[in-house]
């Protein structure tokens, strides 16, 4: 009945979920599920970028190239990172809507379908992306405080701020009006409480990385969850909820929706999280957060008072951080294998709120995404 599952190693709707490492790789994953939803989405929120209005922002933007500015950055990664699209919100969207149809209220609107999608539910697709990436922007704003000679002439610096926060606002702007043109209040008082949750969750981050001497934060797993869902889980929870309300669909449909987009994205975020301890092709050792999930679970079976002096002693000279020190010692720990199970179970979790779905391709490709975000080496 999954079709695709049973070959990656998840056992069907009448048995207990489990993934293994087997199953198809991310790329292989988004590129067949895009062609279940009838064009590709990783160029949607580019649409917008390319429009007249910002054809001066593109030109200016040239005065930032020679300089390291984190604009640049995140230009790149709009499309593509080396590990996940990144433009898979909006693929998401497009996906959960064609699993659950049309609802019984909107069998006479049918011919408004396009493969399977309504196209309010394409526009809320791409609205969700527009956000997205507009706070992608605006997380390239450098604190000119912590600017160094090295890092370029600060008025570059200075006007590539002034750019990014122009960049981002018009991009959250026209989000804003298409959300309008959809005419449901529901959706629009979802998207946009999804807006404050992401604001709120950024605001959190900056705002403890900004404290002196602030090293790691003193938190558990549960508020790093809550933490984790406001800042990268509720735009696509309640984006996947909103798809379901523009067809009309059940209450209980529209949880399954968020259920899935919720427990779907933490699984995301735990594998991106867990690539620093997990990688065996690279030789290099790559730099990871103090506060990701395996470095809090770390934390939490080793002690607040251990947890610290483990930091301190990885600290060298100029109080230079030697990650490989703490990576050996992180991974000798219980927090890496806690943090795979906890990816896991949040996969688990959004498999069996698919399960309130009829059988389609669509399904099965919402599936192998969990399972390619649960799948580690």
């Amino acid at each position: 009945m999954w079709g695709a599952l049973l070959r990656s190693g998840v056992r069907g709707t009448g048995g207990l979920r489990s993934m293994s490492s087997g199953g198809p790789p991310w790329s292989q994953v988004v590129s067949e599920a895009e062609k279940i939803v009838g064009y590709p989405t990783s160029f949607m929120s580019l649409r917008c970028l390319l429009s007249d209005e910002l054809s001066n922002i593109a030109m200016q933007v040239r005065k930032l190239v020679g300089t390291k500015h984190p604009l640049l950055d995140t230009a790149r990664g709009f499309v593509y990172d080396s590990r996940n699209n990144l433009q898979m919100r909006g693929l998401v969207i497009l996906l959960i809507s064609k699993a659950a149809g049309p609802s019984t209220a909107e069998l006479s609107f049918q011919h408004n379908m396009v493969s399977g999608i309504y196209s309010s539910q394409r526009s809320l697709a791409e609205i969700t992306e527009l956000i997205h990436t507009a706070f992608l922007v605006h997380r390239g704003i450098v604190n000119i405080g912590e600017l160094k000679s090295c890092d370029g002439p600060l008025k570059d610096m200075q006007f590539g701020n002034k750019m990014a926060v122009l960049s981002g606002d018009f991009l959250l702007a026209n989000a804003c009006t298409s959300l309008a043109q959809l005419q449901n209040t529901k959706v629009v008082e979802l998207i946009s409480s999804a807006i404050g949750d992401l604001v709120q969750g950024i605001y959190y981050e900056n705002s403890k990385s900004s404290e002196e001497n602030c090293l790691t934060d003193d938190i558990g797993i549960s508020r790093w969850k809550e933490q984790v869902f406001l800042s990268h889980s509720a735009l696509l929870a309640k984006s996947c909820q909103a798809a379901m309300e523009l067809a009309k669909h059940s209450t209980e449909i529209q949880d399954m929706a968020f259920q899935y987009g919720k427990h779907m994205s933490m699984s995301h975020k735990l594998h991106s999280d867990l690539q620093p301890f997990v990688k065996e092709s690279s030789s290099d050792t790559m730099a990871f957060s103090l506060n990701s999930a395996p470095a809090i679970l770390h934390q939490e079976f080793l002690g607040r008072e251990a947890w610290i002096k483990q930091i301190r002693e990885a600290q060298g000279k100029g109080n230079i951080m030697d990650y490989k020190k703490l990576q050996e010692a992180i991974k000798a720990g219980k927090g890496v294998t806690s943090a795979i199970d906890l990816c896991r179970c949040h996969g688990n979790r959004a498999l069996a709120a698919l399960e309130h779905f009829p059988p389609s391709e669509a399904r099965d490709a919402l599936a192998n995404i969990v399972c390619a975000v649960t799948r580690f080496p």
